[in-house]
């Protein structure tokens, strides 16, 4: 019977044939005689010796201690912890090639390791994953699916900045004045109005990205469902893959859209009601007041439905259904979900930054206001600066939009496997022999 540390074997004896508290005639002393002997003291009831003894006889000492109720003296201190035994000779022996291995290493000697690392038959191991390791996934799917993610990315890209680039000449060139916000002599309604101008046009531009990385995350899902498996893939077959799940894509980002946008005109509704009455400052404050409400709730409501187009495109579900489980998965992991996309985000717009910088002073330069007008509130700029810092826009959103579209798809991947044990269907997929299966020999508690 094995026994191992935190595990007691039920049922065991104390000893081999001998009941506890009796004494083994080998502890008694040397020229001692039995109890029923004249001159011996009386013995218990219970206790009874044969009437023929065997002659007496010189006894020798027995090798070390042989009383059960003292315990051995402790071996003295070793080296250290991990300090091997000695071998036994021939083969067999720990140690040996032959012989057994223990934890960590090729022997006992090597101290203990840890456990063994996770099977990683692509670009994630398959367990719950860190922050770091849905990164280097994300880095990872774009460096080895090169061609397939830059190639969808750029077109996401093109297609979203355009929309920028439109809605910038057209609608918010002549809407925006932000002409109070440098002005000391400004009244607060105007630098009011000129703060709402502001939040207004940059809610615009951040619903179009964040609907492009919708976008982006539903066309890359299956490319990084791919990587996560090790498996290559082409842009025939990610075509072929979302080609039937397009018109619900679409439909998705349309209910997205219509939650999102009701949600804050219910926050803004009465602001702008005492503005139209003539409510002056009133209106003023409470249009601030929603606005900051408004945005809470959209992000929340963002976070909440992040993984909804990973389980459109991945489970194959209907818009409801994948609203739903995205839901499910987000439940008790909100403020974990908000951080790691949350620094997703961050670090691609440095990226992003870094690669439209150049690209927006060089348009500022060509442009009739010229560089100094960057730093200008009241600047306007024409379709030139537009143009040229539109062009850096899509090449930096190529090479930020699979980042972070690919920790969503792992955030949605990682929620699964904690939640309901994915990785053993991954690694199914991923043609993983014996992965899940108890190891021979072990039980429960050893």
């Amino acid at each position: 019977m094995k026994d191992t540390p935190g595990w007691a074997s039920p049922g065991s004896a104390p000893s081999d044939g001998q009941e506890p508290g009796a004494s083994d005639p080998a502890d008694r002393p040397s020229g001692s005689q039995p109890a029923d002997q004249p001159g011996a003291r009386p013995q218990s009831p219970g206790t009874k010796w044969s009437d023929e003894q065997p002659p007496p006889a010189p006894w020798s000492a027995p090798a070390g201690p042989q009383n059960p109720a003292q315990p051995p003296p402790p071996p003295p201190p070793g080296p250290g912890w991990g300090t091997p035994p000695p071998p036994p000779a021939g083969p067999g022996g720990y140690g040996h090639p032959g012989g057994r291995r223990g934890y960590g290493g090729p022997g006992w000697g090597s101290g203990w390791g840890g456990p063994p690392p996770a099977v990683k038959p692509g670009v994630i191991p398959l367990r719950p994953l860190g922050v770091g390791e849905m990164l280097d996934g994300a880095v990872s799917t774009m460096r080895t699916y090169w061609r397939t993610v830059l190639g969808i990315s750029l077109a996401i890209a093109i297609v979203f900045e355009t929309a920028v680039v439109l809605l910038q000449g057209l609608v918010l060139d002549d809407t925006l004045d932000t002409a109070a916000l440098s002005d000391p002599s400004a009244g607060l309604d105007e630098q009011t109005q000129a703060m709402g101008d502001v939040m207004r046009s940059s809610g615009l531009l951040l619903l179009i990205t964040m609907l492009g990385i919708l976008t982006g995350t539903a066309l890359l899902a299956a490319v990084t469902s791919r990587a996560v498996l090790g498996k290559p893939v082409t842009l025939k077959e990610i075509w072929r893959d979302a080609r039937p799940q397009l018109p619900r894509l679409l439909g998705l980002i349309a209910l997205l859209l219509l939650i999102t946008g009701g949600v804050a005109a219910v926050c803004l509704l009465p602001g702008i009601l005492v503005t139209a009455s003539g409510g002056g400052e009133g209106g003023a404050a409470l249009i601030s007041l929603g606005s900051l409400g408004a945005f809470a709730l959209v992000v929340w409501l963002v976070v909440r439905f992040s993984l909804a187009a990973p389980a459109l495109m991945l489970e194959k579900q209907g818009v409801k259904k994948a609203l739903t489980r995205s839901a499910k998965l987000v439940r008790g992991s909100w403020w974990r979900m908000f951080g790691i996309q949350f620094l997703a985000l961050v670090i691609a717009n440095i990226i992003s930054t870094i690669i439209v910088l150049p690209f927006a002073l060089l348009g500022a330069a060509v442009s009739d206001e010229g560089i100094g007008g960057l730093v200008d509130a009241g600047s306007e700029y024409g379709w030139t600066y537009l143009i040229v810092s539109g062009v850096g826009s899509v090449v930096g959103s190529m090479i930020t939009l699979p980042i972070a579209a690919g920790v969503t798809v792992l955030l949605y991947i990682d929620q699964r496997i904690r939640r309901e044990a994915l990785d053993l269907d991954l690694a199914r997929a991923a043609g993983v022999q014996g992965y899940g299966s108890p190891v021979p020999g072990t039980r429960p508690g050893s």
